[in-house]
C-alpha cells in the first residue's frame, strides 16, 4: 500500500533511530540490552499500523539477522483485523518477506528459520495477566503438539538454527493502554525494541527506569522518544475530516434528533452525488439499562412500547421518524425478560465479541451503544453522533471524535457537510454544555490541532453553516498525461543492472552490530557476543519503489507518478541487495532518473474524459461572514485581509466567481519533485468560455513556488479552457534568467504564463489587477 509522504517520515524516523541506537546500545548486563524505546504519537485515522508496518520493513532492512516481531493490542477485534491486514491484506506488500501468524500458532521451526522474518500478532490478554496459571492463558503452557517448552521459553530464547539469538521488536498498537504488569512481562522477553502508538500517548511507571537510564546515558530528551506525526499532515491527505461540529442541545432527546436525521438527510443526498456514493452513517451514545426513579429488572418486565431503556427509547423515536428498523443496530448488553421480549426487528448485539462479525455484516447506518462498540469499528462512513445527557462529559465526547473522524474515500468533498465529524449533544442545562466544550476545546486544541473547531449555537442544525451555490458551475478537472514519458523511462530501466547473481556490489559497508550467539547445549550452554558487519537484504523492488515514493509522493493525485510506467515485475527487481550497497545505490539513481524522465516528458493536460469539478457548498463562519453580490454564494468567511480585498474587487467586476476551497474544491495536480502534490487557487472567475483560477500570493512565497504553480495547461474538445494567473503586493520584475524580484511595495503584480515563460504585469490599483488578470 502506497504510504503518504508524511506516514514514510516517520516511518524512516523510527528506524533510523532503531539503527542508530542498536548499534551501540546500552547494557543492562552481559546479555541483555536495554530495549530501544520509540512512542509514534498520531491522531486518529492517520494511518498508525501503515506506519508502523513499514518502520518495521525499514528495521529489519537494517539489521544482521532476521528479527521477530511481536505485534499486540488490547482489543481482539483490532488484532484480528491487524493480523488479516499484515497476512494477505492490504498491508502485506509492506512487509515483503515475513512470515505473520497468530501467536498462539507458534512452532519452534519458524523461530529457529533465522533466514525468514516472522511477526507474531496477539492480544496482551495472552499473556499480561498476574496468576501465570490460568487455563486460557496457553503461551505459558506446554504446547505438546509443538514442542516441549512453552511459547513464551520460545520466545525468550528465540534462538535460530545457527545458534544466534534472533532480535525482537514488540509493537503496541493503541499504546495508551500499555500498563506496568503488561511492561514487565514484555521485559522478560528482553526485548530489542519496544514502539507504542497511540493519539494519546501514557508512559507507565514500569518503563520510567528505562527513559532514565536513556536519558543519564544516551543524553536523550523528551524528543527523541517520541516520533510525532503532524495533524495538518493528515487532514492535507484527507485521511480524516477537516471539521468538527458541535451542537448544544438543552431539549427532549426527540428535538436534537430529529435535526440530527435532517441534517443526515442533506448529506445523503450530498454523497448520492459524488463519483463513488455512499450511505452516511450515524452513532447514538447512550446508558444501557438505567432508567430513573426505576429499578432495571422492573424496567425490563415492561412491554416493549412501555420501556424507558435509553436505546429503546432512542430506536422507537428512529422508527417513528421513517428509518427502517432493518438499518437500525443496538450494540450492548440490554436486558430483556422471556415474557417481554423485544420485536422481531429489533437488532440487538449483546454478545461483544461473539456478536461483531455478524454487526459489521449488517451494513447498519444507525448504531446505539454505550461505549462499548469495539475498538475495531472505525467505519468513515460514520460522519454524524448523539451523545444523550447522561454521556455528556468532556471524556466521554473525545473518546467518541475517533469513531466519527475518519474521511470517507481519504477525499475530500466538494460539499462541506461530508467533510465534518457532526455532534449533537444533549445537556439538561446551558452551563453544563459550555463547560463541556470549554474541556473538549482544550483538548481538541492539543490533540487535533489542524481541525476546525465549530460551534453551533444552542439547538440548532449543522445546514445554517453552510451556504450552498446559487447556481451551477463547472471547470474541467486537470490531468497529468505520460503518455510521451513511456520510451524515456523504458530506455533508463533497461540500463538498471541485473544484481540477481550477488556478487561484492550487493555487500553494504553496515555498521558493525553485535548479536547474542549461543555456544554448547543443554545445561551447559552459554552466550558470547559476535561481531556482524552486514544487514539483512531487501528485494531491489522495495528500494526502488521507496525511492519513487520520496522523489514524486503523492502519486494517488498526479496520475499514479511514476511507478505507474515502470514494469515492477520485471525479474532484476527481484534481487536482494543491502540497502547500504553499491548495488542499492545504484537502483536509487535509477529510480531518480525515472523521476527525472517523467517530470520533463509528462504535461498537464485538461482531462475531457472525466466529469468536470462542480462547484458545491461552502462552510461559512456567520460570525465573520461577509456577503458578495455577484459571487457563486452569498456570503464568504475566513478570508485574510489580502484576499478580502480582491474577493470585494473581483465582486465589482460582476463577473460570476467563487472562492475556492483548499482541500476539497478544485486543484491541479502538481508536476514536479517535492511534497507538495496539488496547487488549490484561491478563486474562479468565469469569462465567456475560460475560466481564471486565480491566487493570492503573499512576497514570502512567490519566489520560492510561483514558477511551479503557473503551468501553460494545454486543452482539447469543446470544454472551457482553465488559464492560471497568481497576483502578488507590491512592484516585482523578473530578470531575462528567471530571477524574480521586489522593486516597491506600492500596487499590484498580477503574473501569468506566456510564450513559454514567465511574464509580469504592473497594476496601480486592485481594479487593474482584477482586470489584468481576466484579460484572456
Amino acid at each position: 500500500m502506497e504510504l503518504f509522504p508524511f506516514q514514510e517520515a516517520a516511518a524512516t524516523r523510527i528506524a533510523e533511530r532503531f539503527a542508530a541506537y542498536v548499534a551501540d546500545p546500552l547494557m543492562i548486563d552481559r546479555t541483555r540490552a536495554v530495549p530501544f524505546f520509540q512512542m509514534l504519537v498520531s491522531i486518529t485515522g492517520s494511518g498508525k499500523t501503515l506506519v508502523l508496518a513499514d518502520a518495521v520493513a525499514q528495521m529489519q532492512a537494517r539489521l544482521p539477522r532476521q528479527p521477530i516481531v511481536l505485534w499486540l493490542s488490547k482489543g481482539r477485534v483490532v488484532v484480528w483485523q491487524t493480523y488479516a491486514n499484515l497476512a494477505a491484506g492490504k498491508y502485506a506488500s509492506n512487509v515483503p518477506g515475513f512470515v505473520v501468524k497468530p501467536l498462539l500458532e507458534l512452532a519452534p521451526q519458524y523461530i529457529e528459520d533465522g533466514d525468514t522474518p516472522l511477526m507474531l500478532v496477539a492480544t496482551v490478554g495472552k499473556f499480561a495477566r498476574q496468576d501465570d496459571q490460568e487455563a486460557d492463558r496457553r503461551i505459558f503452557q506446554v504446547q505438546l503438539d509443538l514442542a516441549s517448552e512453552s511459547l513464551w521459553t520460545l520466545l525468550k530464547r528465540r534462538a535460530s538454527s545457527r545458534g544466534d539469538r534472533r532480535p525482537l521488536i514488540v509493537i503496541y498498537d493503541e499504546g495508551q493502554n500499555l500498563s506496568d504488569l503488561q511492561t514487565q512481562r514484555l521485559f522478560e522477553l528482553a526485548p530489542d525494541a519496544l514502539i507504542s502508538a497511540s493519539a494519546t500517548p501514557a508512559v507507565p511507571h514500569a518503563l520510567e527506569r528505562i527513559l532514565a537510564r536513556l536519558r543519564a546515558d544516551k543524553g536523550w530528551v523528551d524528543a527523541d522518544f517520541k516520533t510525532v506525526v503532524s495533524s495538518s499532515d493528515v487532514v492535507a491527505a484527507a485521511l480524516v475530516k477537516s471539521r468538527i461540529s458541535l451542537g448544544g442541545y438543552v431539549t427532549p432527546m426527540e428535538t436534537a434528533v430529529t435535526a440530527m436525521l435532517a441534517d443526515i438527510a442533506d448529506a445523503t443526498d450530498a454523497a448520492a452525488a459524488i463519483d463513488e456514493p455512499f450511505r452516511p452513517k450515524a452513532i447514538y451514545v447512550c446508558t444501557t439499562n438505567a432508567v430513573d426513579g426505576v429499578p432495571i429488572s422492573e424496567d425490563a418486565k415492561r412491554p416493549f412500547e412501555d420501556r424507558q431503556a435509553r436505546p429503546i427509547v432512542i430506536w422507537r423515536h428512529l422508527v417513528a421518524s421513517g428509518v427502517d428498523p432493518a438499518k437500525i443496530a443496538v450494540y450492548c448488553q440490554l436486558a430483556f425478560t422471556k415474557d417481554t421480549p423485544p420485536p422481531p426487528s429489533f437488532n440487538l448485539f449483546g454478545g461483544a465479541d461473539r456478536d461483531y462479525d455478524r454487526f459489521v455484516a449488517g451494513g447498519f447506518e444507525h448504531i446505539v451503544f454505550n461505549l462499548s462498540l469495539q475498538e475495531g469499528w472505525d467505519d468513515p462512513h460514520c460522519g454524524f453522533a448523539y451523545i444523550d445527557k447522561e454521556m455528556a462529559s468532556a471524556r466521554q465526547i473525545t473518546q467518541v471524535i475517533g469513531r466519527v473522524l475518519r474521511q470517507p474515500g481519504a477525499t475530500h468533498h466538494a460539499d462541506p457537510i461530508l467533510n465534518t465529524a457532526h455532534f449533537y449533544i444533549r445537556a439538561d442545562e446551558r452551563g453544563v454544555f459550555e463547560d463541556i466544550l470549554d474541556e473538549v476545546r482544550a483538548q481538541l486544541t492539543s490533540e487535533h490541532p489542524a481541525i476546525e473547531l465549530k460551534v453551533r449555537p444552542e439547538n440548532r442544525r449543522a445546514d445554517r453553516d453552510r451556504e450552498p451555490p446559487s447556481r451551477p458551475r463547472a471547470v474541467p478537472t486537470t490531468s497529468i498525461y505520460s503518455g510521451n514519458a513511456q520510451t524515456a523511462i523504458g530506455r533508463i530501466v533497461d540500463r538498471m543492472m541485473d544484481f540477481r547473481a550477488g556478487g561484492p556490489n550487493t555487500v553494504g559497508q553496515g555498521a558493525r552490530m553485535q548479536v547474542l550467539q549461543e555456544v554448547g547445549h543443554g545445561g551447559a550452554a552459554t552466550y558470547e557476543w559476535i561481531e556482524v558487519e552486514h544487514s539483512n537484504r531487501v528485494s531491489a523492488r522495495s528500494i526502488f519503489r521507496r525511492e519513487l515514493q520520496r522523489l514524486f509522493p503523492g502519486g494517488l493525485r498526479r496520475a499514479g507518478g511514476p511507478v505507474n510506467l515502470v514494469d515492477i515485475e520485471l525479474p532484476k527487481f527481484d534481487a536482494a541487495v543491502e540497502i547500504t550497497s553499491p548495488a542499492a545505490d545504484h537502483v536509487r539513481g535509477v529510480a531518480a532518473e525515472v523521476v527525472d524522465a517523467y517530470i520533463d516528458n509528462a504535461r498537464l493536460l485538461q482531462n475531457e474524459d472525466d466529469p468536470p469539478y462542480s462547484v458545491g457548498p461552502v462552510t461559512i463562519d456567520p460570525s465573520d461572514a461577509v456577503p458578495f453580490a455577484n459571487a457563486l454564494h452569498p456570503r464568504y468567511s475566513g478570508l485574510n485581509s489580502f484576499e478580502l480585498d480582491f474577493a470585494r474587487a473581483l465582486d465589482r467586476t460582476q463577473r460570476v466567481w467563487c472562492r475556492n476551497s483548499v482541500g476539497s474544491g478544485y486543484f491541479i495536480p502538481m508536476l514536479d519533485r517535492g511534497s507538495t502534490a496539488t496547487f488549490w487557487p484561491d478563486f474562479l472567475v468565469w469569462v465567456d468560455r475560460t475560466v481564471v483560477a486565480i491566487d493570492t500570493k503573499g512576497k514570502h512565497v512567490l519566489s520560492e513556488d510561483v514558477r511551479r504553480k503557473l503551468f501553460d495547461i494545454n486543452g482539447t474538445g469543446e470544454r472551457p479552457r482553465v488559464v492560471l494567473r497568481l497576483v502578488s503586493q507590491g512592484t516585482w520584475s523578473i530578470s531575462a534568467a528567471g530571477q524574480v524580484s521586489q522593486q516597491g511595495k506600492v500596487g499590484y503584480t498580477v503574473w501569468r504564463w506566456a510564450n513559454g515563460r514567465l511574464n509580469a504585469t504592473l497594476c496601480p490599483d486592485l481594479r487593474a489587477a482584477c482586470e489584468a488578470t481576466l484579460t484572456i
